[in-house]
């Protein structure tokens, strides 16, 4: 896990790097399914045992304990930004210290949670949601709640306007709104998988004045969009099923990066999925990642498409008024459209076949570009 300033120092260097960059390492057929039904029992596994699950097992856990493993704990929370390492190699220690209390609370802030410094269940919870790999806070700040005035402890906070930048605030240039985007050859993506990401971007472009067109030459395209599993050449491994899903880079860079493990849906309603599967909807994750792509951040609106997480079985794909409000001031609307707010019913929004959303019941759903918009 490198240091955070290493990774900033990185995701600066990357960010404005010119020339289009070769594909990281060998690429892989993903796991693309037509439809739920066609994901093999196989791999439609035992849920529990993906991602983050094993941090269930701190419910209960105190400040002033020590727990084995909550030192993995604290990793997922420096991975996110929410922790400082001394060491360059970002050990930490299995006590439930100042430190780990302080990144709990924090991030119950950013995700609209009771703000105790506990880890309380529906804390850890949300904690095990696969989410993006960009992080929430970059070089100690961020656009969240936490960034924003703080709360009472034990308070909740709503959040309104939530969206947020990357450091500098980066955006495509005035004179490049045309904008082309490939796919890495060696994944053979079929024309269904393809239209999927073509909606994706079609629905930032429906209230922005970007176009998105799609391109053969991989290596000239100002997008570039990737399958890959583990460790892929960026510094910054996928981690198999669930965990985090995808990662994308702020402008001009064009990153875009999805973990190949995934059981990823094409078409179809994802939300039928059996309540032991892992399937994720393909366009639920594009949309999120192309506002990284395009200079937006996290955002603490729980509904919006930027909220870092997001549950299998579940669709979301509209933008809301957050999302619409954050990429406008960065780009302006659409001139050629009235559709400078989003207008889609909540069902379309995001449905989910899961019972988990935070402070309702308990959240489903995905700055550092891909790497988090700064992921790399």
């Amino acid at each position: 896990m490198k240091s955070l300033s290493t990774f900033t120092t990185s995701f600066v260097f990357l960010a404005f790097l010119a020339l289009p960059l070769p594909p990281l390492t060998t690429p892989v057929n993903a796991r693309l399914f037509p439809n739920v039904s066609a994901i093999p029992p196989s791999l439609a596994a035992n849920i529990r045992s993906a991602g983050w699950d094993a941090f269930r097992g701190f419910a209960g856990c105190h400040p002033g304990e020590a727990r084995p493993g909550l030192s993995k704990l604290k990793q997922y929370f420096h991975y996110f930004g929410y922790m400082q390492s001394s060491s360059s190699l970002g050990n930490f220690t299995d006590d439930y210290d100042d430190s780990l209390a302080d990144a709990i609370r924090t991030y119950q802030k950013n995700f609209n949670l009771n703000v105790t410094g506990d880890l309380d269940s529906a804390t850890l919870s949300h904690l095990v949601m696969p989410r993006c790999g960009n992080p929430d806070i970059v070089n100690g700040t961020t656009s969240m709640n936490s960034g924003k005035a703080s709360a009472p402890v034990g308070s909740r906070l709503h959040a309104v306007g939530h969206y947020s930048f990357f450091p500098g605030t980066p955006r495509w240039p005035s004179g490049q709104l045309d904008l082309t985007y490939a796919f890495l050859p060696g994944n053979n993506l079929d024309a269904k998988t393809r239209q999927v990401f073509a909606r994706a971007f079609q629905r930032w472009s429906e209230v922005t004045p970007l176009t998105f067109n799609e391109t053969s030459n991989y290596r000239r395209a100002n997008i570039r969009i990737g399958f890959y599993t583990g460790d892929h050449g960026d510094g910054e491994p996928f981690d198999g099923v669930m965990g985090t899903l995808a990662h994308a880079f702020s402008p001009p860079n064009g990153l875009f990066h999805l973990d190949g493990a995934e059981n990823w849906v094409v078409g179809g309603d994802v939300t039928t999925a059996s309540s032991d599967s892992d399937a994720i909807d393909l366009e639920s994750v594009a949309v999120h990642e192309i506002g990284h792509l395009l200079g937006l951040g996290h955002s603490s609106v729980e509904e919006s498409i930027m909220y870092p997480t997001i549950s299998s079985r579940t669709r979301k794909v509209q933008l809301t008024s957050d999302d619409v409000s954050g990429i406008q001031v960065l780009y302006g609307s659409n001139p050629n459209s009235n559709a400078s707010e989003a207008t889609t019913s909540t069902q379309d929004r995001e449905t989910s076949g899961s019972s988990t959303r935070v402070g309702n019941d308990l959240v489903g759903a995905i700055l550092a570009v891909g790497f988090l918009s700064a992921f790399l």
